[in-house]
């Protein structure tokens, strides 16, 4: 006959046993946070509802090269090719979520492939301005050039910041959600292969989901130099003035966010609202 004692010593057991279960699983998220960080939107590409992340993983022991180096360039595209969110031959057609914003498709030729373009962002926290890559990504380029002229970002909110591990301030999306975006994507370009750290301050990179060709229009903002993230992402440019507000934006912290695993990850505590951007024509 079980005695009272036996049935309180196998509860006790039972609840350690899920306790221990607990923790293994908390672990394993934090585990899981610390190696990815959502940077993007979500996908309509392949699978619906897959996010657009920056994988932070472990990368090789090779010397950083120069920390001035520009990044390596990637085999840049012979032409832009937009390639639809959705696919238009799938039957029953899909339907394009409401954080997806639909202001058309760039050109399809005629990007500039040579010197530097200004982009300006004027936010809440002051002005931004980057300089754009033309000569290495002018499909980046061309693509914010062209949705910069659709006042695509205007009004948009910077809608995640990271604190710990990545250091970025992550904007482009229009419904400040993390699943918005553009109705199409294009293939990465300009990738920092052969350095160490891959992503270092002041760089500003744009996000893509883990297939190849998903780049969009979410980019994020390198406020601290990241040691550990794959060199995987389409280096758009770099801050040349107002990196200091995007710090004083990571010093105010994050609001916590209660999907995530990880703390100093979420909405900046510090609203940046993207006022308006502009781009300037390419120069050299």
């Amino acid at each position: 006959m079980t005695t009272n004692r036996d049935r309180q010593r196998a509860a006790a057991r039972a609840r350690l046993e899920r306790e221990m279960a607990d923790r293994a699983e908390r672990s394993r998220h934090r585990r899981r946070r610390n190696t990815t960080i959502a940077v993007g939107a979500g996908s309509l590409v392949v699978l619906l509802g897959a996010a657009w992340l920056v994988y932070a993983l472990t990368g090789n022991d090779k010397k950083a090269t120069e920390a001035g180096a520009n990044p390596s360039a990637s085999a840049t595209p012979a032409a832009c090719t937009w390639l639809p969110l959705v696919d238009p031959s799938a039957s029953p057609k899909p339907e394009i979520p409401k954080e997806v914003k639909d202001v058309g498709t760039p050109p399809t030729s005629g990007e500039p492939r040579t010197g530097t373009q200004l982009m300006t962002l004027d936010t809440s926290v002051g002005k931004i301005k980057i300089e754009m890559d033309t000569a290495h990504a002018p499909c980046a380029a061309a693509s914010f050039t062209y949705l910069a002229s659709k006042q695509f970002f205007d009004g948009s909110k910077c809608h995640r910041l990271v604190t710990s591990g990545i250091y970025v301030l992550q904007c482009g999306d229009p419904s400040a959600t993390g699943m918005g975006g553009p109705t199409y994507r294009y293939a990465e370009e300009n990738l920092p292969t052969g350095r160490r750290p891959a992503y270092t301050e002041g760089m500003v990179a744009i996000a893509k989901t883990q297939d190849p060709s998903s780049s969009g229009s979410q980019f994020f903002i390198v406020y601290k130099d990241i040691e550990s993230l794959q060199a995987d992402y389409t280096v758009l440019g770099k801050v040349t003035e107002g990196l200091d507000l995007v710090k004083k934006v990571a010093e105010a912290g994050a609001v916590p966010d209660a999907n995530s695993q990880s703390e100093g990850d979420g909405a900046p505590k510090t609203e940046v609202k993207i006022n308006t951007m502009t781009i300037s024509p390419a120069q050299g």
